[in-house]
């Protein structure tokens, strides 16, 4: 399993439109409406964005991570939007952040959440991997890179044990 199983080429974004926080969970969002990851737009973006302003996720690496966790959202997901300038992010106005991966997470579904959250930051640790990010010409080299990031210890489905199969 790797960072790019959770999400899709239509959730990849090489050159937002978007300047700032706001406008980009904004275009972000409408993609993931429109993949069908979430179901409506306004609650998802005031989720997030909100979270965004109370808890900035920008970090060094140029990145970002907003999310929200709420009930109509089936699968863990995330939208990659690119920016050629540095974006004005939360109090930031001059801020470093060109990546955005907006991550959409279901309101009960804490293991798939904290797997991708671990991928997200091992990418965020290696420079060499931002930057090739960074290069990438389209969103089909934009998935390769994402292909490069293998997740640990995924989930494996649970085999019932002896003490719940029944006694029939």
């Amino acid at each position: 399993m790797t960072l790019a199983d959770f999400t899709s080429p239509g959730l990849i974004i090489p050159h937002l439109r978007g300047h700032d926080a706001a406008s980009v969970i904004q275009e972000l969002s409408q993609a993931l409406q429109h993949e069908k990851r979430i179901q409506d737009l306004l609650p998802f973006y005031h989720a997030a964005l909100n979270r965004e302003f109370m808890v900035g996720t920008d970090i060094e690496a140029g990145l970002a991570f907003p999310h929200a966790r709420l009930p109509a959202v089936k699968e863990v997901s995330f939208a990659l939007g690119r920016s050629d300038q540095a974006l004005g992010w939360g109090t930031k106005v001059s801020g470093s952040v060109r990546i955005v991966f907006l991550v959409a997470v279901p309101a009960t579904d804490s293991t798939q959440y904290l797997l991708l959250s671990s991928g997200l930051a091992r990418l965020a640790k290696d420079f060499r991997l931002v930057e090739t990010l960074l290069a990438a010409q389209d969103t089909f080299q934009i998935g390769e890179v994402l292909r490069r990031v293998e997740l640990r210890g995924h989930p494996k489905p649970l085999e019932p044990t002896a003490a719940f199969k029944g006694n029939d």
